[in-house]
């Protein structure tokens, strides 16, 4: 399973510098014409990965998005909207691509959106992330684009907030459209959504406080935050893996347990706690049942 991209790792392998005039870290905003991009010199494959910020696109021409365990075939013009949560890849066409593209992280819109970004219909997990466009919705979303790549380039001293206003505007522009309907399973669907699966299951580790507690303990967990049904993402899971997903969740549930028991001082009960059990009895029973030890008996010999 790949790692997740950062904006540092993004700037790295498409230009190889970091820009310094885009803001900070935590709050990071840049827009590109899609051409200028492609033409910078990388000609390595965008990796199927997920990416610890937002992106929005214009994209004009043949290309394919593998996007969590579906695929969209576009021609013609078609806005994306990508989020964290989910790993893509994008596979242009051998003719020219053009349009442009923003990236920011959540942090750009925290104070400024009276929605949280992540319930936006475009941007949920399960979501339908592509808008086919026709000339003069292309025509819109172009000029938009090209005010925020205007603004950018300024030097008002607000032009992030006016930057906000407008890429605001491109999410309202979307939320009045239908989405695409033309996703579609790929044939590696399987792999994809055991890809997003792990993906999950390894974001809720390391647990480094007593206070922080594991959640999404079970496959119907994690099946409600993919919004794909139980029995799909079982499936999906064994064939990949040849594992079920309880199987997966209590080997990582049971070495995560190994780890706090040797490496911090906390007691059996708020390690039990932290892991997501009710009672220290019913950790001390999973704990013996995957390890033919105790938990306090563990501790000792280690």
């Amino acid at each position: 399973m790949s790692t997740t991209e950062s904006i540092a790792d993004f700037y790295r392998h498409k230009f190889n510098h970091l820009p310094d005039s885009t803001g900070n870290e935590i709050a990071h905003f840049n827009v590109f014409r899609l051409e200028e991009s492609l033409g910078y010199g990388c000609t390595a494959p965008v990796k199927y990965t997920r990416r610890d910020f937002y992106k929005i696109s214009l994209i004009r021409g043949k290309s394919i998005f593998h996007y969590a365990d579906k695929s969209l075939e576009t021609s013609g013009s078609t806005l994306m909207f990508f989020n964290p949560q989910v790993p893509y890849t994008w596979e242009p066409s051998a003719e020219e691509a053009t349009g442009f593209f923003c990236i920011f992280k959540e942090a750009f819109f925290t104070e400024n959106l009276r929605s949280n970004i992540r319930e936006l219909p475009m941007f949920l997990a399960g979501g339908k992330p592509s808008y086919v466009l026709d000339a003069v919705q292309d025509e819109l979303i172009s000029q938009i684009f090209q005010k925020i790549i205007t603004e950018l380039h300024s030097d008002y001293r607000f032009k992030f907030d006016l930057i906000r206003n407008h890429v605001t505007e491109l999410i309202h522009v979307a939320l009045k459209m239908q989405p695409s309907e033309q996703l579609y399973q790929h044939a590696d669907a399987n792999a994809r959504i055991t890809a997003i699966f792990t993906e999950l299951l390894e974001r809720q580790f390391p647990i480094e406080t007593p206070s922080q507690q594991f959640t999404l303990r079970s496959a119907r967990d994690f099946a409600d935050k993919l919004a794909v049904h139980v029995n799909h993402l079982n499936r999906a899971i064994k064939e990949t893996t040849g594992k079920t997903t309880s199987q997966h969740i209590s080997e990582r549930l049971a070495t995560e347990a190994k780890a706090l028991l040797k490496y911090t001082s906390w007691n059996v009960s708020e390690i039990s706690y932290c892991l997501g059990f009710e009672e220290p009895a019913h950790f001390n029973h999973f704990f013996k049942k995957h390890t033919a030890i105790t938990p306090t008996a563990f501790r000792i010999a280690v």
